[in-house]
Order: C-alpha cells, then sequence, then structure tokens
C-alpha cells in the first residue's frame, strides 16, 4: 500500500520545464464535474492529451501551467506521457481523501454518495464546522480537511464525530449533545 504524502503535492518536470501541482478541494470538484474521478484514472492510462491537460491547467496557477504545457507542441507526445504519467496517478489519487492509518475516524454512511456530494460535505466540514473561510476551504486537499475534522473532534471528548456527522447532513449543529440532552431529560424524571 502506498503512504500519502502528509503535504500533497506534487512537481512534475518535462524537457526541463517543471510544475508543482496542488490537488485542492477546488481541483478536486472542478475535475469530477467535467469528468468523474475514474475518468481521469482512465484518461492517464489512454494518454488522453486534452484531459491531462485540463488536470495541469486545474491544479496550478495558469500561467504556471501555460509555460509548462507550452513545452509540448511540435514534440513527440511519448516522452511528455511517460514523465507526467505516474505523478499524476498519484495526484489524481490525493483528490480523494487518505485513509485514517489507524482504522478510526471512518464515518459510517447510510446511502451511497457521490463525489460531487462527498465534495460538497467537505466544503461544508471546512466552512460551518472548522469555521475556515471559503478560499481556505477551496485550497486545502480532501486529506487536509477531514485530518482537520477529525482532530477537532479528538481535542473535544464531549462530541461523537459520527453523531456530528448524522447533525451535519440533517441540517443541525454538529456540536449539538443529543445523548447528553437525554440524560438531563432522564435525571428531570427521576425527581
Amino acid at each position: 500500500m502506498n503512504k500519502r504524502r502528509a503535504y500533497e503535492e506534487i512537481t512534475i518536470v518535462h524537457g526541463g520545464n517543471a510544475v508543482t501541482l496542488r490537488p485542492s478541494l477546488r481541483a478536486a470538484t472542478i475535475l469530477e464535474e467535467l469528468h468523474g474521478i475514474p475518468a481521469l484514472f482512465r484518461a492517464l492510462d489512454d494518454c488522453n492529451l486534452t484531459i491531462i491537460s485540463e488536470m495541469i491547467l486545474t491544479m496550478t496557477s495558469r500561467q504556471d501551467a501555460a509555460a509548462f504545457l507550452s513545452s509540448i507542441p511540435g514534440r513527440p507526445l511519448l516522452p511528455f506521457f511517460l514523465s507526467v504519467r505516474a505523478p499524476l496517478v498519484e495526484l489524481v489519487s490525493m483528490l480523494t481523501p487518505a485513509p485514517d492509518p489507524k482504522g478510526k475516524n471512518q464515518l459510517t454512511i447510510d446511502r451511497p454518495m457521490t463525489w460531487a456530494e462527498i465534495f460538497a460535505n467537505f466544503y461544508d466540514r471546512a466552512t460551518g464546522i472548522l469555521g475556515w473561510t471559503a478560499e481556505q476551504a477551496w485550497n486545502a486537499t480532501p486529506t487536509e480537511i477531514n485530518r482537520a475534522y477529525w482532530a477537532r473532534f479528538r481535542s473535544d471528548d464531549k462530541t461523537d464525530p459520527e453523531q456530528a456527522e448524522r447533525n451535519v447532513v440533517a441540517g443541525l449543529d454538529p456540536e449539538f449533545d443529543r445523548a447528553g440532552l437525554h440524560a438531563l431529560k432522564g435525571q428531570g424524571r427521576d425527581r
């Protein structure tokens, strides 16, 4: 099993040019909407220059991407594909959150969710629960959002992260302690 990088970012190099790419929530959302996550992997397998170029354009500044891609026209494509394919496969895998290495903090979901719904949920976590600005949320990777989210609940012993997630899905305050409320109601009946 490949170990994910702590700071998710990839630098690809071809023909003396280099560009650093970051799998932000913004990039994940855009690429998922345009193609879907499975199609990104297929595009890399098929050496689809159009989609590969879109990946590069989406995960860095337009200026940096344009400078990197400008070296491609008029040259054989095989060396380009050989130099960018493996790093881009790793990068596309970073568009999805890394699993918890200890097997904890895995959300149990009652129904299958689309990638669009999952990415919207990460945005909601970042802005609604963690209190990040929209720009911070869009620039963070799904793994960064996920780790910050779970770290917040590990530091607050009173909050059950799975209950918090159910509260968010239901449109409720994620920190609402339902079990605590029931315990308080039970104390009132004992008097």
